[in-house]
């Protein structure tokens, strides 16, 4: 059995894709020598060298715009974005290109790229350091947005992002890198894009999530059991495209909804899922779906995240409030 942490599992994925396939390449700001600033790719420069794990300069637009051009020709780049605050100068090359490449030539040309960042907060972070603006990316159609939740989903998915033929958005809760451990076995076995997992099942109510909040939801499903409710846990996983066969199928038999993420509430992906709930299983509700996000504010600076994040309490209540509605 080998136990390792979140940041660990990015880091066994990304070597076993560059042992499996010598077309897989690395790139962004300080990850070769320094092993990037969570040391997710720390010893993989020593390993593969520098023809393979590329330290670039401080420009976000430059590492997507060469991710871009190594896929186009039939590389596997997987670039790091430091933070994804920093993000938005790469979302011209991501949105106007990459996105677009397998449309623009009719299939000639695929972008088989990865964009990895961390994301969210919870760790004491100054501002730049703490966005949760997944629900971009989402929009775009051509691009893939996933988000795992523990060390062996990030093995498994991130495998599964490198191999996909189109772009992948890969973002990474920043406050899981080193929250716990579990066994992930160093197999190769890629897990599958595009569908969530259902991680307690229940049939009171749903809670559909992502991220981050996963560890708070499941935890709000453990005291829920004592309180004799019993909850079903949906882990998205991958949010564009969106596997709406779980929810529709747990909240046809639940009855009641409730979606958690760290994002603050207008403009959220949870009102999509809101609104594809209601337009497919209006009849199934029992209680009108409820929202457990951040407020609209910008992210606080430490003093203050706890008051900013949703916490098993704020979503315990929300839970409670939505199974007794009448």
């Amino acid at each position: 059995m080998t136990e390792i942490t979140f940041v660990e599992a990015i880091n066994q994925a990304l070597r076993r894709a560059l042992t499996d396939d010598e077309r897989v390449v690395i790139l962004g700001q300080d990850i070769a020598t320094n092993g990037g600033v969570f040391r997710a790719t720390q010893g993989l420069f020593a390993e593969f060298g520098a023809e393979r794990v590329l330290d670039t300069p401080l420009a976000e637009s430059l590492i997507a715009g060469l991710a871009v051009g190594l896929a186009a020709e039939d590389m596997r780049p997987v670039a790091e974005i430091q933070f994804m605050g920093f993000i938005y100068p790469a979302v011209d090359q991501i949105v106007n290109h990459a996105s677009r490449l397998r449309n623009r030539t009719r299939g000639r040309i695929t972008c088989p790229l990865v964009v990895r960042t961390p994301m969210g907060a919870g760790i004491g972070a100054p501002e730049h350091h703490s966005e949760s603006t997944e629900a971009m990316f989402t929009n775009i159609p051509g691009l893939r947005v996933v988000i795992p939740s523990s060390p062996k989903r990030a093995y498994g998915l991130l495998l599964a992002a490198i191999a996909d033929p189109d772009p992948v958005i890969f973002l990474e809760p920043t406050r899981l890198y080193r929250a716990y451990k579990e066994d992930v076995p160093d197999d190769g076995k890629a897990l599958p894009l595009d569908q969530s997992f259902v991680l307690r099942e229940g049939d009171d109510v749903t809670l559909v999530t992502w991220g981050a909040m996963v560890r708070e939801t499941l935890a709000v499903a453990d005291r829920l059991d004592e309180e004799g409710i019993s909850a079903e846990v949906i882990d998205l996983a991958t949010l564009q495209p969106l596997d709406m066969d779980t929810i529709l199928g747990s909240v046809d038999r639940t009855g009641r909804l409730v979606i958690i993420h760290e994002a603050p509430l207008t403009g959220g992906f949870g009102a999509e899922i809101s609104a594809r709930v209601s337009e497919a299983s209006l009849l199934s509700l029992k209680a009108p779906i409820t929202r457990v996000t951040a407020p609209d504010v910008i992210v606080p600076l430490p003093r203050l995240e706890h008051h900013y994040l949703p916490n098993v309490a704020t979503i315990q209540e929300a839970v409670q409030r939505t199974v007794s509605f009448a």
